[in-house]
């Protein structure tokens, strides 16, 4: 939808996906707004605890599950905040294309470095395992 958007074949495509673009972002501001600060808590303890087990206390499982989450955080809070100054500058047309695309390209290197340091971190815990005792 994004790319019939962009190549302009239509006026409907246009406004279909600005239509699109505003649900999800009614939706993403909808939940910060009524749940922000929970899920802000709860988030914050579980990765403070996911931190500590892995890191202070070596919990392989628990580094795993801290190196996957904590990506995850970083893109929910942009997605937030880029749903926040969509809202407030009114964006739409090839702005609003412009925008996401933007959003898009930011999430794709936010996973690729999360990946190449997640595979080098357990490449040197494979490496630093005393398999023979």
């Amino acid at each position: 939808m994004a790319i019939r958007a962009r190549k302009g074949r239509s006026a409907q495509a246009i406004t279909d996906f600005e239509d699109m673009v505003r649900i999800n972002i009614n939706r993403i501001l909808y939940v910060a707004r009524e749940s922000g600060l929970l899920m802000v808590g709860i988030t914050a303890f579980l990765m403070t605890m996911l931190m500590l087990l892995g890191f202070v206390y070596h919990n392989e499982f628990a580094q795993a599950l801290f190196l996957l989450g904590f990506p995850l955080l970083i893109v929910g809070i942009l997605s937030v905040w880029v749903a926040q100054r969509i809202t407030a500058r009114d964006l739409n047309g090839e702005a609003l294309i412009k925008r996401l695309q933007t959003h898009r390209f930011f999430i794709q290197l936010i996973g690729m470095f999360s990946i190449f340091v997640t595979a080098m971190w357990g490449m040197y815990q494979n490496m630093n395992a005393n398999i023979l005792g």
